[in-house]
């Protein structure tokens, strides 16, 4: 338990140590490939959100998820790449391949569903290859390229609030 809170404060020191050097990549290519990062301790409505992407226009197949679980009991089983506290290393980076290709896939848009700072969330984004960047104004703001003002609860506003913007800024 110790252990874990001194690797939690040392991933989150190098982390906000990286975001000083961020340079921020501007892209006119419009909006075809879709990464989302969840965190599943605060938001349950995956299928949903998904369902909303599609219905303004993003192809399912042209979409992948990373869910971020707070602990996996031994035993159980996803259909989709879950990764915990335990995939990250002393040098803040990841031992799992899936959390890997994640992060070195060039999404269009990434999109961080998550308005409570945790370590290994925050570090999937940072690190992620993506050309623009969304989540919620909650979260440090030299992460994303574009934020959301509301809570993770409501998919609704946030989606309709970041097509509309994707519209205005010819991403779409």
């Amino acid at each position: 338990m110790f252990l874990s809170k001194i690797k939690d404060f040392w991933t989150k020191k190098i982390v906000k140590k990286r975001l000083s050097n961020v340079k921020h990549i501007n892209s006119d290519s419009s909006i075809k490939k879709v990464g989302i990062i969840f965190d599943e301790s605060y938001f349950y409505e995956k299928e949903k959100l998904i369902e909303q992407l599609v219905k303004n226009g993003i192809y399912s197949e042209n979409i992948k998820f990373l869910v971020f679980k707070n602990k996996v009991k031994k035993n159980e089983t996803f259909d989709y790449n879950v990764f915990t506290y335990k995939n990250i290393n002393w040098n803040a980076t990841f031992d799992s391949k899936e959390v890997n290709d994640f992060i070195n896939d060039d999404f269009d848009l990434l999109i961080s569903y998550y308005d409570t700072e945790k370590a290994p969330l925050l570090l999937v984004t940072n690190l992620s290859k993506s050309n623009f960047k969304v989540g919620f104004t909650s979260i440090d703001k030299r992460l994303n390229h574009f934020m959301i003002d509301t809570n993770a609860e409501n998919y609704t506003v946030f989606i309709d609030e970041l097509f509309k913007y994707l519209k205005i800024l010819n991403k779409l």
